[in-house]
């Protein structure tokens, strides 16, 4: 009975302090090397995994931007074909009135100003769109050699009193 313990050691308060004590700390000592080696597992997990997340990042990012610009190409593209389409329809419509001959007959006679024999053409003309007189414009609005030419003759002016020459018949 060497390695029973006494009835009256076993009910002791120091010896159930001593019990409770060392099975405290064997189950805080457990409980840190649990944590630890959980902490250890899951942070060289979570490197992983961040290093696997981002090698697909850098290795799908380019792609993927190609991919984007391709697209919005090939949406821009699409829109003017069918603004291509549009333009093309609308010629031929245009074509197709132009060989009606009352339709050219008409167009004709309004831009070109034509009259029939026996009828009277009037053109009116609007007085706020005639253009200005020559003398009415300024040195911006004149050719450039107009500008020269009363550049020099100004020029003459300012030398001096022109001599006057005798008029010959």
């Amino acid at each position: 009975m060497a390695g029973k313990k006494s009835g009256a050691d076993r009910f002791s308060t120091a010896t159930r302090l001593r019990l409770f004590g060392e099975q405290t700390a064997a189950r805080v000592y457990r409980s840190q090397n649990r944590r630890q080696a959980r902490r250890s597992r899951l942070t060289g997990r979570a490197a992983l995994l961040a290093l696997v997340l981002c090698s697909l990042i850098v290795a799908l990012a380019y792609p993927m931007r190609q991919y984007v610009s391709q697209r919005a190409e090939i949406a821009d593209l699409q829109r003017e074909r069918e603004a291509h389409r549009a333009r093309v329809q609308q010629l031929r419509d245009e074509k197709a009135r132009w060989e009606d001959d009352r339709y050219a007959e008409q167009r004709i006679r309004e831009r070109l100003h034509y009259v029939r024999p026996g009828e009277t053409g009037y053109t009116m003309i609007d007085p706020d769109a005639a253009e200005p007189s020559r003398t009415d414009r300024t040195a911006a609005t004149r050719p450039w050699y107009t500008n020269l030419l009363e550049g020099v003759d100004r020029a003459d002016q300012a030398a001096g009193p022109r001599p006057v020459r005798p008029a010959t018949e």
